[in-house]
C-alpha cells in the first residue's frame, strides 16, 4: 500500500470537542489535514517536545527515548496503519542495529515518541481518502472549526483555554512568564493551556 508523509501541523484546543485537544496532521506537499482528538496527557507530552521546554524531572516519554538510546534502539517511523470505528491505529518501526521490529501504540504516543526521535510519520492512502480533510485557507481557523473529527480511544477531555480567568487580560510577557512558572512547578496542563493562548495571540496579529 501507498504511504504518505504526514508533519504535525498543529495541537489546539478543540472548541467543538467539549475542550479535548486536537493533534493534526498535514500531508507534506499536499493539502489533506488528518485531526485526531488525544489525551490531554499525550498532548502535553507532543507539546513539550516541539515547544522545546523542559520538564524539570523526564516525562514517560522521555524516559522511554532515555531507555531506548541506552540500548541502542532507535524508532525509525511510524505508521498510522488502520482506522476502525473512528479509532486510529499506530505502529512504531524500531532498529536495534540488526533487526527491524513492529510494535503496537496508541497514535498520539507513536508520535509522542517519534517528535523526540526525530523519526519519520506516516500513513496509507486509503486513511487519508476516508478521514483526511482538504483545506483551503488558514490552518489555524480550521483547528478552531472542527466539527466531527476521530480520536485515541479513551481520550480525556480538559477545560478549554477560553474557560480560565485572566488569560485574555495579561499581556504577552506575562504569558510567558507564566508558562515558564507552569513548567517549573510541572504543571503541564497550565502550560499547555498557556502556549496555546500565546499561540492565538501571534496567529491573530
Amino acid at each position: 500500500m501507498k504511504k504518505v508523509k504526514l508533519d504535525i501541523v498543529g495541537l489546539s484546543y478543540s472548541q467543538t470537542q467539549s475542550g479535548a485537544y486536537a493533534l493534526v496532521l498535514g500531508e507534506v506537499n499536499g493539502r489533506r489535514r488528518l485531526p485526531i482528538i488525544i489525551g490531554a496527557f499525550e498532548a502535553q507530552a507532543i507539546a513539550i517536545e516541539i515547544e522545546k521546554m523542559t520538564p524539570s524531572r523526564p516525562l514517560t516519554h522521555d524516559l522511554f527515548k532515555s531507555m531506548a538510546d541506552t540500548f541502542h534502539i532507535n524508532i525509525q517511523e511510524i505508521i498510522i496503519y488502520n482506522l476502525v470505528d473512528g479509532v486510529f491505529y499506530a505502529k512504531l518501526i524500531c532498529n536495534d542495529g540488526k533487526n527491524t521490529h513492529e510494535i503496537d501504540a496508541r497514535t498520539s504516543d507513536a508520535i509522542a515518541l517519534a517528535v523526540r526521535f526525530n523519526a519519520m510519520i506516516y500513513t496509507y492512502e486509503f486513511i487519508l481518502a476516508s478521514a483526511g480533510i482538504v483545506i483551503e485557507g488558514n490552518d489555524f481557523l480550521f483547528l478552531e472549526n472542527m466539527d466531527s473529527i476521530a480520536k485515541e480511544p479513551d481520550a480525556e477531555t480538559v477545560p478549554s483555554a477560553s474557560s480560565q480567568p485572566g488569560f485574555g487580560e495579561l499581556t504577552v510577557d506575562e504569558l510567558q512568564q507564566k508558562l515558564q512558572e507552569a513548567i517549573a512547578d510541572e504543571a503541564y496542563e497550565k502550560a499547555a493551556r498557556l502556549r496555546d493562548e500565546l499561540h492565538k495571540r501571534s496567529s491573530s496579529q
